[in-house]
């Protein structure tokens, strides 16, 4: 389970909007001033990133509290934005490339272009099925663990403190 520290900024039934800081490791690099990814930290800046997590504890506006999200949902989600539209869009070119050769326009690479940016879309109309599928799955959703500072999380009444790990 990944953990990130978050505000609650508003209670939406079920579930609340919660706000996390844009952390980066740059300040502890040595290579801070010659590396593009801390001059971009710099020129992006520490942005709040406003998030729908479901609420399993009774939080309020304002508390500071932990959110989790389960690493394979993390890894199914990035395969799924990453990789599918990118080996569509391959498996595409490629099949303009066939159909190219066997109809012999050797002067020109617009099939496979064309077919690559057709499978690139294919691959983006998955993208948005897909992720309307896994909006509606809890395993795949942000979850409030814990208020942040306590030992008490979601599974714990406020007087157990005999166990400080979750499973959802």
């Amino acid at each position: 389970m990944m953990e990130e520290n978050a505000r609650v900024v508003a209670v939406d039934g079920d579930a609340v909007w919660v706000e996390t800081q844009r952390n980066t490791t740059c300040g502890a690099c040595s290579l801070n001033k010659g590396c593009g990814t801390a001059v971009l930290a710099k020129f992006l800046g520490t942005r709040r990133t406003r998030i729908k997590a479901l609420n399993t504890l009774a939080v309020q506006a304002g508390d500071d509290v932990v959110i989790g999200l389960r690493e394979n949902a993390l890894l199914q989600g990035s395969l799924a934005v990453y990789a599918v539209p990118l080996l569509a869009m391959l498996i595409f070119a490629l099949f303009g490339e066939a159909l190219n050769a066997h109809w012999e326009f050797t002067q020109t690479e617009a099939p496979n272009i064309l077919f690559g940016l057709g499978g690139l879309a294919v691959g983006f109309f998955w993208l948005r099925r897909y992720a309307l599928k896994v909006a509606k799955d809890a395993r795949y959703q942000p979850v409030v663990l814990r208020h942040a500072g306590s030992g008490r999380n979601a599974t714990q009444s406020p007087g157990d403190t005999s166990n400080n790990s979750i499973v959802v």
